[in-house]
């Protein structure tokens, strides 16, 4: 059994191949009576669009939306919601040298030895090109929660990080990394270009941070905030590790250090002094900002030969050519963004379901 749908409350399902004459996601749970328009997806969608820039792959893709189902005079019905990008420069041709054989660190052989088959076109399901789905689906969710802002932005790449004490939220949208120090855009530039001339790629870290998340949504058990949102970005492809606030670096830390300890504010509510935890505490948010990281590993299509093995059972050497993307990292952040918008829309309508 294949799983392709997402979410208790709100629920998603993508579906189509990379290399197909389209893909999309049908949306349902969402709540009746808001505004939405192809022009409230659109802006998210071009965010993530292939051929940006050039360090991006060059597949020429619009990715316009369509609205096929669950609206009416530009409100949302109740009833699912269904979402279309057609594909319009697909070339499976790309991909006929490797129709045959495995390409180290994809899902070749893995999905040929669970179903019998693959979709060796760009790797059909498995490929980055599926996000697009959810990034369409993401826009329908932060419909449901107008009260959260959410912002996702690279931190790491090829190993160099930002100078923190650098942040500058206003250089995201100014450079193509969605980088907030400008500083290390510039770096990363050269060190990306490198990379493409010797054939190779450079893996990533995507931080998001979600404000005006209110307190009490998750559950302390089964349904943790924090699991689902770890599940979430562990399903985005090339996602490889996920932390929540510190993450690892709370491994690192005394308990007095990591607590994150309280005082009642200004405005007479609790306030913390830190956020070690992240915005949850328990699985449930505390208030605080939510905050999320993605490591990514490098995009394994690459000019560099690999040793590999054929369906015979061969042992080959196999270089990817084609239009690929040398960091999947630098798209992934609208992705990131969409599928925390997702959980977190989902975990709204589960607190309200159950607290009223």
């Amino acid at each position: 059994m294949s799983f392709n749908t997402f979410g208790r409350m709100l629920r998603f399902s993508t579906w189509g191949e990379s290399h197909g004459p389209a893909i999309g996601a049908v949306v349902d749970g969402c709540v009746p009576g808001l505004a939405l328009s192809e022009d409230d997806i659109q802006p998210w969608l071009d965010r993530r669009r292939p051929g940006a820039s050039r360090f991006t792959t060059q597949r020429r893709e619009p990715d316009m939306v369509r609205i096929l189902s669950g609206t009416f005079q530009g409100r949302t019905t109740g009833t699912p919601i269904s979402l279309m990008i057609e594909n319009v420069d697909q070339r499976p041709k790309d991909y006929a040298e490797v129709a045959g054989a495995y390409r180290p660190g994809h899902a070749d052989y893995t999905y040929e030895a669970k179903y019998g088959i693959r979709d060796w076109r760009g790797g059909g399901r498995s490929s980055a090109r599926e996000t697009a789905s959810r990034v369409a689906a993401g826009a329908v969710a932060r419909k449901i929660i107008p009260e959260v802002s959410i912002r996702a932005y690279l931190v790491e790449l090829g190993g160099d990080a930002v100078d923190r004490s650098a942040f500058d939220e206003a250089q995201i949208e100014q450079n193509p990394f969605f980088c907030p120090d400008a500083a290390a855009a510039e770096r990363w530039a050269i060190a990306l270009d490198a990379a493409r001339k010797d054939g190779s790629s450079l893996g990533a870290v995507v931080e998001c941070i979600a404000t005006g998340v209110p307190v009490g949504w998750g559950a302390p058990v089964y349904a943790k905030l924090d699991a689902d949102l770890a599940a979430a970005l562990m399903s985005i492809n090339a996602v490889k590790g996920v932390e929540i606030g510190s993450g690892f670096a709370a491994a690192r830390l005394r308990g007095e250090e990591n607590a994150d300890g309280m005082r009642m504010g200004p405005d007479g509510q609790p306030r913390f002094l830190s956020n070690h935890a992240g915005g949850i505490a328990g699985g449930i948010s505390t208030g605080a900002p939510i905050v999320v990281r993605a490591a990514l590993k490098p995009t394994p299509s690459i000019r560099q030969p690999l040793p590999t093995i054929d369906a015979s059972g061969d042992e080959i050497e196999i270089a990817t050519e084609g239009r690929h993307d040398p960091c999947v990292g630098i798209r992934a952040a609208p992705v990131v963004e969409a599928m925390v918008a997702l959980v977190l829309a989902d975990h709204k309508l589960l607190h309200r379901a159950q607290c009223g």
